[in-house]
């Protein structure tokens, strides 16, 4: 018989989901990655790669993936990583050609 693994998903009121660590968007971040992974190893091993060399490569992008997505769950929380890039759309200088908008009419 195979055992059942409980896993425990820590929500309080007006808080985000945290599994394991990773807080909000990032646990789906982390299983899309896994699912593209498992993807890219059905490819390489329907191609005709040996398959230790699908196990090896999948496995060290799996790790360098799960290293990125819990770096970044840490680095910026929950809400973190949309205010850097809404922030990096912000234009650093306005140029204006014209001084009618300074002139009141």
């Amino acid at each position: 018989m195979m055992g059942s693994s409980v896993y425990q998903i820590n929500k309080g009121i007006n808080k985000s989901i945290e599994f394991k660590g990773l807080k909000a968007q990032y646990i789906w971040y982390l299983g899309g990655g896994v699912v593209s992974l498992m993807i890219l190893f059905a490819i390489m091993y329907i191609i005709g790669l040996p398959s230790l060399v699908c196990v090896g490569l999948i496995g060290t992008a799996g790790a360098f993936l799960v290293f990125k997505i819990y770096r970044m769950s840490n680095k910026y929380g929950e809400y973190g990583m949309m205010k850097a890039l809404a922030r990096k759309q912000i234009p650093k200088h306005i140029k204006v050609y014209s001084r009618d908008i300074f002139i009141k009419r």
